[in-house]
Formats: C-alpha cells, structure tokens, sequence
C-alpha cells in the first residue's frame, strides 16, 4: 500500500516559481502593483516636482534646467529616466484600474475577455509611454 502513494518533491523555491508561465492577465495584476509602489516611492519626487514647477517663475527655471543640467549627483538623462518610469508607472496603473473598473461594471469576468482586455490595457498602456517617452527626450 505503501508503495502506491506519490512522494511530493519537496517544498516549492521560489525559483521554481520563476518557471511557471502566467497568464497575460495575472502579469497585468502584478505590474499594477507593481506601478503603485513605484509611484508611492517616487511620491517625494512627485511633490518637489510640483511645488517647483508652480511656486515661482525662478524655481520654474530651476525645475526646467534639471532635465537638461542634472539634479545633484544625477546627469539630466538619469533624470528623464525616473520621469519616464513614473510616466509609465501611472499610466499603466490607471488603465488597468480602469480595465479593473471596466470588468466590475459589465461583469466581464471570462477568461478570454480578460486576457483581451489585459492586452489591449498593455498595448494602450506602453503606446502613450513611448508617445510621452519621446516627447521628454526631445524626439519630437
């Protein structure tokens, strides 16, 4: 009797995790997550961007030279690129809370209707952040 029964492996690593592929909608879900923290960390920069850009027309400047001079020990590049990642980090939060909005209206909870959503909410999501992307590096 003993024999029959299957012996698990053993515990679950997490780099036995890694191996698993995930549905488009479940990476949805945990870059949403993911951008809210990114946004919560990069919230004090948030702030300091806001009150620079609006308290006066020296601090405006001071704000507008920091994208191009750099922000300390930080080159102007460097700059653009956490500016850039907050771009994407609230873009892709707001349309997959939107997406999330969406479904809980129409009660839209198949499978295929929610990875169809999940890649139009990516596809949306990283099209405005290249758009966006390019016109903070100048490309346009």
């Amino acid at each position: 009797m003993a024999d029959t029964i299957k012996q698990r492996p053993g515990p679950m690593r997490l780099i036995d995790a890694t191996q698993y592929r995930l549905p488009v909608a479940a990476q949805l879900s945990i870059l949403h997550r993911a951008s809210g923290i990114v946004m919560f960390l990069l919230l004090p920069f948030i702030v300091w961007m806001f009150d620079t850009s609006v308290s006066s027309e020296v601090s405006y400047d001071t704000f507008t030279s920091v994208f191009t001079a750099g922000w300390g020990f930080l080159p102007g590049w460097c700059v653009k690129l956490v500016v850039l990642a907050l771009i994407w980090s609230y873009l892709h939060h707001f349309c997959a809370g939107v997406r999330h909005l969406w479904m809980d209206a129409t009660h839209s909870v198949s499978k295929e209707q929610g990875r169809s959503s999940a890649i139009v909410s990516f596809a949306l999501s990283l099209a405005l952040t290249v758009a966006l992307g390019a016109k903070l590096f100048g490309l346009f």
